[in-house]
């Protein structure tokens, strides 16, 4: 797996109809780092996670993935630079198998180019055969090991999940996103992926959780940010977090336990 990459968000902002749902964000996320990201509903979450990951752009501020400038780029071009995203809604490509699903979040990182693709020259066939071996590892990391050849809209939500994780997982992400990846899951199905994230932190990789299940993220971040209104309000361990008294009267607002 490749080393992980630091993040830095510097003024991040984005309005909806002259409504802020981002407003002057700045975050930074040490190589290697669990990030929690959360905050009441409608507090941006969901739109700074989009603004890092390229499927919106900010209207102000910039992201940098190890210095570089990664905003103005699509977010086709910022997985071959080693963002890895998995969506709250969990989604595959019907009429293709787990394992085929799982394939496609290899395409950032293949080298054999056009040619050798359609002239099936040797390199393309090598290059197929590691990332079938990749993906096939990715499922047997996120429990689908023997789900590899069903259809992949056969699988119930919960594995559905877990294969947008094994793709994500696939391309070899530096930095991974992760939106509600825990919700909907069965009490097993959380443990399982409370032990995965752990063993990627402890690989390097960087990850951005964002998850409507405090106790979940406390479990298993680093640190905590947490958004309310578009902006960030409080950050720390969780420890801290937790006990923050502005924490605790932005979940109150929002008729949410603290």
């Amino acid at each position: 797996m490749a080393a992980g990459a630091a993040l830095a968000v510097s003024g991040a902002s984005r309005a909806f109809g002259g409504v802020y749902a981002v407003r002057d964000v700045s975050l930074t996320l040490a190589p290697g780092e669990l990030r929690g990201l959360i905050g009441p509903n409608g507090a941006g979450k969901s739109t700074l996670f989009a603004l890092i990951g390229g499927q919106l752009r900010a209207d102000t501020g910039t992201v940098r993935l190890d210095g570089t400038r990664i905003d103005r780029l699509p977010a086709d071009r910022r997985a071959r630079l080693g963002v890895g995203v998995v969506f709250q809604a969990a989604r595959v490509f019907p009429g293709m198998t787990v394992l085929e699903n799982v394939m496609v979040g290899a395409h950032g990182t293949t080298g054999a180019g056009f040619v050798a693709a359609v002239l099936r020259l040797p390199a393309h066939h090598r290059e197929e055969r590691l990332i079938r071996d990749r993906a096939r590892a990715c499922l047997a990391r996120t429990g689908l090991a023997g789900w590899a050849d069903r259809p992949a809209e056969a699988l119930p939500l919960g594995q559905q999940r877990a294969l947008q994780l094994a793709r994500a997982l696939c391309g070899q992400p530096r930095l991974l996103l992760l939106d509600e990846p825990a919700s909907g899951l069965r009490a097993a199905e959380r443990e399982r992926l409370s032990a995965l994230l752990t063993e990627l932190r402890a690989e390097g990789i960087t990850m951005l959780l964002v998850e409507h299940d405090v106790a979940f993220v406390m479990r298993v971040a680093d640190r905590v940010t947490v958004l309310d209104l578009g902006r960030v309000i409080a950050e720390g361990s969780p420890a801290d977090v937790r006990a923050d008294p502005v924490v605790i009267d932005a979940y109150l607002g929002a008729g949410s336990p603290a």
